[in-house]
């Protein structure tokens, strides 16, 4: 048998070389750490230099405050740093870096030079290291005020590790992710990056609102601009502000989505989830959202040592913070009307807030009751935002006949009209003053029993008539569930139906929760069920498959608890039944009553699985197709 190994302590280079697998794991991750030094320094301007990836030479230069001459070998050893000096510190943290490993870990693993002066300095400072120990030599060097840092030959002297890199484009391509991430935390540095000697990355400093915009088309692109909604909500101590993408611009991965939390850069699963819950009724499956947002919060409450990388955060009120964010978003997606898609908005729009203790009634639990509170808080019908404009002007009178027109507009729940019944109506003449037409414009036809054709002031709308019924009618059943429940429309001849015993136990069991969708069920024996109500705003969807869906969606959530938790599931169900069938004609009124509906029903543009309920052909559209103008 073998003798113990003695324990003893590690050589403070390899100690180095062990911390460095925490904190660099590849160029972009050293590039991190000397941003944000520099940042830290209070740099207004940040140059960097790349070669092949950063694998031969990464060098950052900043006109920061500098380190004094006889701080420079203290720089490089572990565990010295001048950003906190005691817990409390540690408690209120609003620096980026503040472990004091990240230049020692580097040098261990790669040739620094490190070159600095101070503005009371008279000349500055130079020290090298080259993967040996802590005994940094300091020399004269020449140098502005602010501080270089050169890191060549990365992993020199582990092999081991170097052989994981990927090639130069993948390199560069996550070190200059890197850049772009800090960039859009503080507009109020310029940023000049060059790979291989050619320039790459040139941001000025972004002072105001049009060049912070400017910034973010520039990072994210112009596409995510004109597709974004500007937010900034502030609530009990909470400041949440940045861009939020329409869901008719999302992705198939999540590779546009930027989180700040106090300046700090985080991909933390507690936002990831309130940003995806808000998201939840307008996305289509598989596809993810795009936002740039900043979270101001007070340091005391959000812990950041809680990561090597310091990607993650802990909130101290988790709750509390996701319900904000899950809150602010669901609203501001729910305020999003035809209109905005038609002209992206360059300022917030002054909108009514829910104050009070409503505002804090967010989250999954709290979403029906909030969205009826913000039907309630909707501007009335008499308003409309015209497209290209901040203000509220009136909203014309639509130009066919107004009778005719609200009474298509009460009765478009009602079972419509056969074919043969519907007599035909006249298409309404657009009006010639152009500010006259509401954004959707008027309806002129109805393609195969699917889609609406419609005249607006851009050209043509082409409206998927399901789609759009659905999320109108998913809206409403979501406010009148928040406010009375459903009410029930008697059928005039109950209607039997054969279903499993599981089923009709399943019927018995939930029997209250069937009330309150608008049901009235009564069990005839051991596998059938009598329907002898059904929720009056879907009074024409077809009662036995209605009640079948319903019970199956009720078996799958089980509880009554996840019943509520998945109610809007349920609701959507429901939704779908009620909505207008394809191959379903409408009369001119009824389809402008439709296109009216939509431009005053929240999350319109996209029906309950994320497809989008309508498009825009613009005349330049259609001149190209036909190549007018050539």
């Amino acid at each position: 048998m073998s003798q113990a190994a003695r324990i003893q302590l590690l050589s403070p280079r390899l100690a180095n070389q062990i911390a460095a697998g925490e904190v660099v794991e590849r160029p972009a991750s050293v590039i991190k750490e000397l941003l944000e030094n520099s940042l830290d320094s209070g740099a207004k301007r940040i140059e960097v230099d790349v070669e092949q990836g950063g694998v031969k030479l990464l060098k950052v230069r900043d006109d920061g405050s500098g380190i004094a001459e006889d701080d420079l070998p203290l720089a490089l050893a572990r565990h010295a740093t001048s950003k906190i000096r005691d817990l409390e510190d540690l408690e209120h943290v609003m620096s980026l870096g503040f472990r004091g490993e990240a230049l020692a870990s580097i040098s261990s693993v790669a040739r620094l030079t490190l070159t600095s002066r101070t503005a009371e300095a008279s000349q500055a400072w130079q020290v090298e290291t080259e993967g040996r120990d802590m005994d940094a030599r300091v020399q004269p060097a020449a140098h502005p005020v602010g501080t270089s840092v050169e890191v060549r030959d990365l992993f020199f002297n582990t092999p081991a590790r170097r052989k994981f890199l990927k090639t130069e484009k993948t390199e560069f391509d996550h070190l200059q992710e890197v850049i772009k991430r800090l960039a859009l935390a503080r507009f109020d540095v310029a940023f000049n990056l060059r790979h291989n000697g050619k320039s790459v990355l040139n941001l000025h400093e972004a002072p105001d609102e049009v060049s912070r915009a400017r910034r973010v088309a520039a990072v994210c692109g112009s596409a995510f601009l004109e597709q974004a909604l500007p937010i900034d909500i502030e609530r009990n101590g909470l400041h949440l502000w940045g861009w939020v993408g329409l869901p008719t611009y999302s992705r198939s991965q999540a590779d546009l989505q930027y989180f700040y939390v106090n300046g700090r850069t985080v991909r933390d699963k507690l936002v990831a989830h309130a940003v995806r819950q808000a998201y939840r009724d307008v996305l289509f499956n598989g596809r993810h959202p795009t936002f740039v947002l900043f979270l101001e919060i007070d340091p005391g409450v959000v812990d950041v040592n809680v990561h090597p990388t310091k990607h993650e955060v802990r909130f101290r009120d988790g709750r509390m913070v996701h319900d904000f964010l899950y809150g602010t978003l669901h609203r501001a997606l729910g305020e999003v009307r035809p209109e905005d898609h038609l002209s992206a908005p360059v300022i917030t729009a002054e909108v009514p807030r829910i104050t009070g203790a409503a505002a804090g009634e967010f989250g999954p639990q709290g979403e029906i009751g909030l969205a009826a509170s913000l039907l309630q808080s909707t501007p009335s019908p008499s308003l409309w935002r015209s497209p290209g404009a901040g203000y509220q002007a009136p909203r014309p009178e639509p130009a066919f006949p107004t009778a005719e027109a609200q009474g298509a507009y009460r009765e478009f729940f009602a079972p419509l009209p056969t074919p043969a019944a519907s007599g035909s109506v006249a298409a309404p003449a657009l009006p010639e003053a152009q500010g006259d037409i509401p954004p959707l414009g008027y309806a002129i036809a109805q393609l195969k029993g699917i889609y609406i054709l419609a005249e607006n002031v851009h050209g043509m709308v082409v409206v998927d008539m399901h789609a759009a019924h659905e999320r109108i009618t998913y809206e409403r059943l979501k406010v009148a569930m928040a406010s009375e429940g459903l009410r029930g429309q008697p059928l005039l001849v109950p209607e039997s139906i054969a279903v499993s015993q599981r089923e009709a136990d399943c019927a018995e069991e939930h029997s209250e929760w069937f009330q309150k969708l608008g049901f009235e069920l009564q069990r005839l024996g051991p596998e059938s069920l009598a329907i002898r109500q059904i929720p009056a705003l879907l009074k024409q969807a077809e009662a036995t498959r209605l009640v079948q869906d319903v019970l199956g969606d009720l078996l799958e959530y089980g509880t009554t608890d996840r019943i509520q938790a998945h109610l809007n599931e349920l609701l959507g169900t429901m939704a779908c039944h009620g909505a207008v069938r394809a191959n379903r004609r409408l009369t001119l009124p009824e389809m402008n009553a439709l296109l009216r509906d939509m431009e005053h029903t929240e999350r319109s543009g996209q029906c309950n699985h994320g497809r989008p309920t309508w498009t825009q052909m613009a005349m330049d559209d259609l001149d190209k197709l036909f190549l007018r103008g050539r």
